[in-house]
């Protein structure tokens, strides 16, 4: 049976085609017969216990740059008379999102939210992985400067970067000698309310930070995505390069580890990445690398996704 399906996700008249995951999954989901509807968590509204949002329904879905979306004319949406809402707006963590989470929250049992709102709410993307200290990176998140200062001195080549950030927007690299230390400093403190995190670097970065993707629980995908020469951040949208990727017993056991966690919170489909040996991020709301993983021939996880879904719920 077709499904009813809502989708809160960054304007869609914005996005690439080529590597947008949320557009491939729309897109599967409108070749299948679904319908769809797409809305931002601005459009959010909770009245009298019920949950909607003004969305346009999409009328058509193509693999065409600037032509690839048809939409009605907004409307207001009951979401408790949806199937499916998936949220996949892009971070950053702050309280609109979160009460944009709180929201959906209260959508009735019948209406399969993915990933589960309560859980994303709970799983900051640079926080979760603390969850799993021997996996990762030695790590301090604080806003206190002294303890920024001697996470600096015991591991003198360190990250910088916002708790709340994503993309890779603000992510500095300091070298034991980086002068720019105190400046820096400075403007974090200044610029941000929360704490930051300061980070071991790793070295292996410059081979690849990897993209694993997990579906409820699985590890279905990866791809490496090496950094610009002369840029420690590895992002798709900032010059990293995509390549294909093997998982090694190393990312098959950190998967093992955190798989179960992910599908018992209602986590399903998931991107973590993996520096040489560590999880560095767990990425539970908009995780990206779909099509590239399907570009080098590993598996189509959103058709993957649409079976489970639709497993689930004829189950």
């Amino acid at each position: 049976m077709p499904l009813k399906i809502a989708i809160q996700m960054d304007p869609i008249e914005a996005v690439n085609v080529d590597a947008d995951t949320t557009f491939d999954l729309a897109l599967e989901a409108s070749g299948r017969g679904h319908e769809i509807w797409v809305y931002g968590p601005d459009a959010l509204q909770l009245y009298d216990g019920r949950v909607a949002a003004r969305a346009r329904k999409v009328l058509g879905l193509k693999r065409a740059q600037g032509q690839h979306a048809t939409l009605a004319e907004a409307a207001l949406l009951d979401l408790g008379g949806t199937d499916v809402v998936l949220i996949r707006q892009d971070p950053p963590f702050n309280m609109a999102y979160i009460t944009a989470a709180q929201i959906l929250e209260r959508l009735p049992d019948s209406v399969l939210v993915l990933n589960n709102p309560r859980a994303i709410r709970d799983a900051p993307e640079k926080l979760f992985v603390t969850d799993f200290p021997d996996l990762t990176p030695p790590t301090l998140i604080t806003k206190d400067i002294e303890a920024v200062r001697a996470f600096r001195a015991e591991h003198g080549d360190i990250i910088l970067k916002p708790l709340y950030g994503n993309g890779g927007a603000g992510v500095f690299r300091l070298a034991a000698d980086d002068a720019n230390f105190n400046a820096l400093l400075e403007l974090f403190s200044q610029a941000f309310a929360e704490p930051i995190i300061a980070q071991k670097y790793l070295p292996a970065v410059k081979k690849g930070d990897k993209r694993i993707i997990l579906l409820d629980g699985e590890a279905v995908g990866a791809i490496n995505r090496v950094p610009a020469a002369g840029e420690t951040r590895s992002n798709l949208h900032v010059g990293g390069k995509a390549e294909p990727a093997d998982m090694t017993a190393r990312d098959q056991e950190i998967c093992d580890r955190i798989g179960p966690e992910l599908s018992a919170r209602g986590l399903v489909l998931v991107g973590i990445d993996v520096i040489g040996d560590y999880l560095t991020e767990i990425n539970v709301t908009s995780p990206t690398g779909v099509q590239e993983i399907r570009r080098f021939g590993g598996a189509d996880i959103s058709a993957l996704f649409w079976d489970w879904v639709e497993g689930r719920l004829e189950g």
